[in-house]
């Protein structure tokens, strides 16, 4: 039985390259390039596979970095359905500085798609057989995508009765918890957006006003070094991972995410799903790149977490 299913509308090439300072107005020869997949769902599907499990990752791909994409994607044994388009896949282009530690990302803009490209992927959902338990919709949408192309897949999945995980911004945030979905992971600015005009906020409080309002049953804020906060009708949990050496940021939401949903198809508690998946997210801010988190980092962190040692 398929138990998790990713989409990601916008994915990418990642390609990752160091160099040992970046100078204006010079030629810059950097070291050999790594091509890996990227894009929200994408990450979330590669993360569940490092930890142990398995996803079908659904992504659209086009022209010649679609067709890397997808050989990647099969490379890393992450199970995918692919989803063509004329338009092109975009790059990502990542720069080590190594006499700063510093990284450079360079996001290149993603593809214009049809409206029969994006509607397609609402009709793979819609006739999967069986329907997956949980359908993890994350990063953005690529142009001329309706913007409320999140609420439109989480009403079609209350009739699948499958659960949403939404980890979006903006506009395709805030449509998708007013249909009501089953979890949101936003950081603390991406879920400021939700209240935009409204001041001062208290993390915790505003939480509970979507869960009361049915917006969101869990909303989990990713926190950075300050962990996350969760709150759901049972109440508020902070939780706080051990610090640990940071290498790079990059993935360490798409890391969170994947260790919540795989914790919550392997019948954890929402708690204890949500603390696998900071462990997650902490373990991949120790690995380089575009890495994502390693298996035997992760949990021992989340051992950690749960005997409480700093």
């Amino acid at each position: 039985m398929l138990k998790i299913m990713t989409i990601t509308m916008n994915p990418c090439i990642d390609t990752n390259a160091s160099i040992d300072k970046v100078v204006a107005e010079r030629k810059l020869r950097c070291g050999r390039p790594r091509h890996e997949p990227g894009g929200g769902g994408i990450n979330v599907s590669w993360a569940i596979r490092k930890l142990g499990g398995e996803s079908l990752a659904v992504y659209t791909t086009g022209g010649p970095f679609g067709r890397l994409l997808k050989r990647r994607v099969d490379e890393e044994g992450v199970r995918g359905q692919d989803l063509p388009i004329e338009d092109w896949t975009r790059e990502s282009f990542i720069v080590y500085e190594a006499s700063s530690g510093q990284q450079y990302r360079f996001g290149m803009p993603g593809p214009v798609l049809q409206d029969t490209e994006w509607q397609s992927c609402l009709d793979f959902v819609a006739n999967s057989s069986p329907a997956p338990q949980f359908i993890v919709a994350s990063g953005g949408l690529p142009q001329d995508v309706p913007k409320d192309f999140y609420a439109r897949l989480t009403g079609l999945a209350k009739k699948l009765d499958t659960k949403v995980i939404l980890d979006a911004s903006g506009e395709a945030l805030s449509t998708a918890v007013k249909e009501g979905v089953f979890m949101i992971k936003p950081n603390w600015r991406e879920f400021r957006t939700l209240f935009d005009g409204e001041g001062e906020l208290d993390p915790a409080e505003s939480a509970g006003v979507l869960v009361e309002k049915g917006q969101s049953e869990v909303v989990v804020i990713s926190l950075g070094a300050g962990g996350a906060i969760m709150v759901r009708k049972q109440g508020c949990e902070r939780l706080h991972a051990p610090p640990v050496p940071i290498r790079s940021k990059v993935g360490a939401g798409d890391s969170m995410v994947a260790g919540i949903v795989l914790g919550l198809a392997q019948g954890r508690s929402v708690l204890d799903a949500v603390r696998f998946g900071v462990a997650a997210g902490t373990a991949a801010v120790m690995t380089a790149g575009t890495e994502l988190c390693r298996k035997e980092d992760t949990e021992r962190i989340y051992q950690k977490m749960v005997s409480g040692e700093p």
